[in-house]
């Protein structure tokens, strides 16, 4: 009888770390190795930056491939809707153009603001939360870090205007899969 269960929690745990095993955490392995493990369409990935969580992740058929930690602009708690509110915007986005950038390893430009950015800023101002010459504020975008600083990340110091920040070998590793007909998908 001891034996039988014992086989039965072997079967049982087996299939719990099977059902994990779809999500992948692991940061060790490269992004590219996850792609041919799960046989991930490149052209159907997902973006999605949680601002609660501190986390982007790459998702595939709702399947989250990766997760990396990010910062964000050093208002986390509201959507961006004017240039120097210090925060990082809500939404579904696009990537504009992405670059090599000299002081934190790449840029990741996103369309913001996008039509749906418009009118929260346009309410925002009919409704007097900002004032009514407020500008709207642009070039928001997802990048690396500083060298050296990669403990802004670790340490979750929300140190951008309102970008999305990497460490830059994480920003790195997703630059090549970003293009622009990525869903780029910002939440609290």
């Amino acid at each position: 009888m001891r034996r039988i269960l014992v086989y039965i929690v072997l079967i049982l745990l087996s299939f719990s770390c099977r059902g994990q095993a779809k999500e992948y955490k692991n940061y060790k392995t490269s992004l590219s190795e996850l792609f041919i493990l799960q046989k991930v369409d490149v052209e159907e990935i997902l973006v999605l930056i949680d601002k609660s969580d501190y986390k982007l992740s790459i998702l595939s058929n709702s399947v989250i491939v990766k997760e990396y930690p990010v910062v964000f602009g050093g208002n986390t708690k509201d959507d961006k809707l004017m240039q120097g509110d210090d925060c990082t915007p809500e939404g579904t986005f696009h990537i504009v153009s992405k670059y090599p950038h000299k002081s934190w390893s790449k840029f990741i430009w996103i369309d913001y603001p996008n039509n749906d950015s418009w009118k929260k800023h346009n309410k925002a101002k009919q409704d007097g939360i900002i004032p009514e010459n407020a500008d709207i504020g642009g070039e928001i975008g997802i990048h690396g870090v500083p060298k050296g600083m990669n403990k802004l990340i670790d340490l979750k110091s929300n140190w951008t205007l309102g970008c999305i920040s990497l460490k830059n070998n994480d920003v790195n590793e997703i630059y090549p899969y970003l293009t622009k007909n990525i869903d780029i998908i910002i939440q609290k």
